[in-house]
Formats: C-alpha cells, sequence, structure tokens
C-alpha cells in the first residue's frame, strides 16, 4: 500500500482497476486453453482450480471498484416498481446501496490488493503448467459440448471434469478381481451431477474405452442379477442413488460386476454423503463457491450485453447472488431467475423479481422452518404464493416430456415475470427443462392450492 502513497486515491483505484483487467484476462486465456486439453495430473489439475479461484475473486473485485462511486451516490433509496399482478405501484427500500465510510474504504482497499496479489501469485506459478499444458493431448469438441460451454451448463467443473476423465481413461482397477474402480459424486438436488457425467460420457474416447453404458437406478440395484446373459466386455455403470443402500446388497451388486465385467467402473451418482465409503477413489463433490455462483449469475442473467451499461443491475445481480447462496442453491434456480432477467434489463423490473424471491424464502422459513431448497430436495411440498400471487404450494417431480401434453403448463419463468398466465384450476408447473440428450427430461412441479380440495 505505501507504493501507492503518492497518488491520490481515486488515480489509486484506477491503477489497480487496469491491472486487475490485465491480470484477469492472462487468467482467462490460460483457463480457456486448458478447458480445451486432456489434463491428467493431479498437480495441475489443483494449479487450474486455484487460479479459477483467483480469477472468480477478481472479477468481484473489479466489479466493486467499478461500481463504488455509484454505491455513494445518492437518489437511489428507494426504487418505485409497478408489480405485474397490481396497479398500484409498490416501493422497496435498497438499504445496500449507502454512502461508504472511512472504515468501508481500507476494508475495499485492502481486498483489492489481496486480490491482486492473489492473481499475480497465481499466474507467477503457471508457468511449468503453461509448458506441461502444449504437450496434453487437445480435445475434440461436438457442437453439443460448445452448446454446454456457452450456456455455462459446464461452470465451475473444470477440475471436475478433468478428474472424472481421468478416472475413466486411466487403468485404475484395483489389483486382483476383488475390487472395481468405483468413483463418488456427490452434491444437492440440481448442482450439476448428472450434467457432468454427461458430457464427459460423450467424450470420444470413453465411448471408445467401453463397450456399453449402463445407467441404473439405486432404488432396484438387484434387478441387474437377471441380465447377466445380455452384459459383456468392458462396461460404465452409472447409478443414481435417491436413498441409501446397504451394505449387504451392494455387495452382491459389486460382486456380481466382477464376475461379469472385469476392468469395468462405476460412477455413483447422489446427494447423501455417506455413500461415498463405497468408492474406491476420493469422490468428487459438486458445490460453487460464493465468487464462482456470483460470477455464473452475472454472466447468464446479462448473456451478451456488456454488464457495464447496466451498472445498477450488476449490484442488483449481487443480492440476487446473496439469496441463492444462502443454502447451496441448484443450477436450476439460478438458470431459472437468470432466463428472466435476461429477457427483460430493466431495474424495476430486476427489484420486482428479487423482492418475490426475498418474500418467498422468508414466507416458507417462517412456516416450515427451513429453507424452500431444502424443502425440494426432500420431495416437500413448497410454498410459491408469493411468486404466483395467488395461494399455490408445489411439489418436485422429474417426469417425461410427453407428460406436459396430459395438463395445462406453465413455466416457472413465466410465472415469476407474469403471474395472470397462470392457468385456471390445477396445472403443472415446469421449472426447467433439460436439454442434455438423450436424457430429454423436464422437472415438473405438481401444483395444488393451498385453499380448498383441488390437487393435481
Amino acid at each position: 500500500m505505501n507504493k501507492y502513497n503518492s497518488l491520490s486515491h481515486a488515480q489509486s483505484e484506477e491503477k489497480v482497476v487496469q491491472r486487475l483487467q490485465h491480470l484477469l484476462m492472462r487468467a482467462g486465456t490460460i483457463i480457456e486453453e486448458a478447458d480445451t486439453r486432456y489434463i491428467t495430473n493431479s498437480g495441475m489439475m489443483m494449479q487450474v482450480k486455484t487460479l479459477s479461484e483467483a480469477m472468480y475473486q477478481g472479477y468481484r473485485v473489479l466489479d466493486k471498484l467499478r461500481y463504488c462511486a455509484l454505491q455513494n451516490s445518492a437518489g437511489f433509496d428507494k426504487v418505485s416498481i409497478n408489480d405485474s399482478s397490481s396497479s398500484s405501484l409498490q416501493f422497496i427500500p435498497f438499504k445496500r446501496f449507502r454512502t461508504t465510510s472511512k472504515k468501508d474504504d481500507k476494508a475495499m482497499c485492502l481486498e483489492s490488493y489481496g486480490a491482486l496479489e492473489s492473481l499475480e501469485i497465481s499466474i507467477a506459478n503457471m508457468a511449468e503448467f503453461i509448458v506441461l499444458l502444449g504437450g496434453c493431448e487437445r480435445m475434440s469438441r461436438r457442437p453439443y459440448d460448445i452448446y454446454l460451454y456457452t450456456d455455462n451448463f459446464m461452470f465451475g467443473r473444470r477440475t471436475e471434469k478433468q478428474k472424472l476423465m481421468s478416472f475413466l481413461l486411466e487403468n485404475n482397477n484395483l489389483p486382483g478381481d476383488h475390487a472395481l474402480a468405483i468413483l463418488p459424486i456427490i452434491g444437492g438436488v440440481g448442482v450439476g451431477k448428472k450434467t457432468l457425467v454427461a458430457h464427459v460420457c460423450g467424450d470420444e474416447r470413453v465411448h471408445s474405452r467401453f463397450s456399453s453404458i449402463l445407467h441404473l437406478n439405486g432404488h432396484n440395484l438387484l434387478t441387474i442379477l437377471d441380465h447377466g446373459r445380455t452384459m459383456f466386455g468392458t462396461m460404465l455403470v452409472i447409478i443414481e442413488f435417491a436413498s441409501d443402500v446397504g451394505d449387504d446388497e451392494w455387495k452382491m451388486f459389486h460382486s456380481f460386476l466382477i464376475r461379469m465385467s472385469r476392468g469395468s467402473k462405476i460412477i455413483i451418482i447422489s446427494k447423501l454423503k455417506r455413500l461415498a465409503r463405497f468408492g474406491s477413489v476420493q469422490p468428487i463433490f459438486s458445490v460453487l463457491s460464493y465468487d464462482e455462483l456470483r460470477y455464473l449469475f452475472k454472466k447468464l442473467a446479462f448473456g451478451s450485453v456488456d454488464p457495464a451499461e447496466h451498472p445498477w443491475l450488476v449490484q442488483i445481480a449481487d443480492e440476487f447472488t446473496k439469496v441463492l447462496y444462502i443454502v447451496p442453491s441448484t443450477l436450476l434456480a439460478t438458470n431459472t431467475l437468470a432466463d428472466v432477467l435476461r429477457k427483460n434489463l430493466n431495474v424495476r423490473f430486476w427489484l420486482c423479481i428479487l423482492d418475490k424471491v426475498i418474500r418467498y424464502a422468508k414466507r416458507n422459513a417462517s412456516t416450515y422452518g427451513v429453507h424452500p431448497n431444502m424443502l425440494f430436495e426432500e420431495g416437500h411440498h413448497v410454498d410459491i404464493t408469493d411468486i404466483a400471487l395467488h395461494p399455490l404450494s408445489v411439489k418436485r417431480y422429474t417426469i417425461d416430456v410427453s407428460i406436459k401434453e396430459e395438463s395445462p403448463s406453465v413455466t416457472m419463468g413465466e410465472l415469476l415475470a407474469d403471474p395472470s398466465v397462470r392457468p385456471e384450476g390445477d396445472f403443472i408447473l415446469i421449472a426447467w427443462e433439460s436439454r442434455i440428450p438423450p436424457h430429454n427430461l423436464v422437472h415438473l412441479f405438481v401444483t395444488s392450492r393451498t385453499q380448498g380440495t383441488h390437487e393435481g
């Protein structure tokens, strides 16, 4: 900090911003190139993860520095919004926009230099990494892979993707015939576990490595015993568990696979941490840090639009991130909110949606004692009165796309943006439609009235 004592505060901030921008560009270039290579070295994977974390922290600090002047400005204490279900105007105080003190300025200064130092150290330590990266085989990307990257479906999964790829391609089965290589992938509902697996399994090298890829449900695990005659070659078995499985049942399943297909591998997908006990390697825990979630949400919410053109919306996006991060949130909720906001880059509209989301979370926390995300994960009803502006509750289902034709339906995004689109009577609320082939599924919420006897 003494280095900048001779400069004014404004000049110091300008230099920090310029330096951050330069370092972030360099970090992004390295990470983008790493995304196109097969990396099997665990040390290199950790370097990518460290650099990514420093980059996301740098972007957060850069936004803070850019819009510090706006936070100090007056005239934005209250913003009027026009609720789509009412002709009256409401006013939401936006208390976080306030004049900063000298203490805040000092904290901001320390944080900005801390972010600079992290980026400088991380990039300086990448010299050997860049040399080794040139020797890593380049991936071939199909149109679907590009779609995943441009829509950020694989966001924040660089290390996880490389670890899963290495697990599948390396000869890492234990010696002898007594065990198979097993990798558990653990994370909450809708955080991208199946997306990660689907993306990696779509790689040509993985396809050529295994003669077949089987998808099983954990609740009927032993039904595979009836199909031994049809199983041959080296298989990849992907099992999704919604609940725990007994040790004896797992031993029967495991022994059967060893007899049927030597060299096969197993991927366990679940939200239950205790299932990691079956793994032969360290599990992958699928979770985003705050800075990663913030960066992802901003990218999705603004799309191709430059956030610098909408400084107030960047501040509001930070408020959405705080709400989403209170409880480990789902990518489903993140994508749904961002999709709604991206279609209307208006301060009043964004504040209206933010107010609905906050009231929705508070209502469920007050009624049920837990965050609505936890209710969804456990399969309980969730009150969405503040979103629909009508007494309604929903329950989570995942159903084939063909069922949409049987009942009136509306998407969560449509209902959030304009509650008047709600069909009369009972209807199906579509939270998000998965576009991952071949699993063309839709996350559906079958709605029921909180008042009256109708239920669908």
